[in-house]
């Protein structure tokens, strides 16, 4: 293995979830652009859930690829303070792409309806419950939305480190 950069597997997923994730936010930030219950309205909400649970199975994938392989080191190597900052912000980052295709799957559960994934119809997690589906979808909203600032906050960290700072951390996740 290439001990300055990350494996192809991990950097391929790290870039099929950008891919990804742009796509799940244009799906809801563009579905207000059709009228309420119109088929277009309906087609980006499914394709959302569906990009969403995607990118729950690519995290899944992507941290268990991780958890195998050691990290390249950043040369020259951060401060201790931006070390931490960056694990913290990581680890964030994780729990969203984690728990907001969960959270997804729970509101869809709570309102009866049907978990599409490509094709297939995925189990209900709990059972129909209205209430706490409108506690699911304000909390699923507020992560959403601070899933803005963190991703905004890592790729100024990686633009920061390539082109101020010139060391390699943006470098260890090119693809070739």
């Amino acid at each position: 293995m290439n001990r300055s950069r990350y494996s192809f597997p991990t950097i391929a997923l790290h870039w099929i979830t950008v891919l990804l994730i742009i796509a799940v936010y244009c799906t809801m930030e563009f579905r207000s652009s059709f009228e309420r219950g119109s088929p277009e309205r309906d087609l980006m909400k499914t394709v959302h859930y569906m990009l969403g649970l995607s990118v729950l199975l690519l995290t899944v994938a992507r941290l268990w690829f991780r958890s195998r392989q050691p990290y390249p080191a950043i040369e020259p190597l951060p401060p201790v303070w931006q070390h931490k900052l960056a694990a913290l912000v990581h680890l964030a980052l994780y729990v969203l792409l984690v728990g907001l295709p969960l959270l997804g799957w729970l509101i869809l559960s709570a309102e009866g309806k049907v978990i599409p994934f490509w094709g297939l119809e995925l189990p209900a997690l709990i059972a129909p419950n209205e209430e706490l589906a409108g506690s699911f979808e304000d909390l699923h909203k507020l992560l959403a939305d601070a899933g803005y600032a963190l991703i905004g906050i890592h790729a100024l960290a990686a633009i920061y480190h390539h082109h101020i700072v010139k060391d390699n951390t943006l470098l260890r996740m090119k693809l070739k």
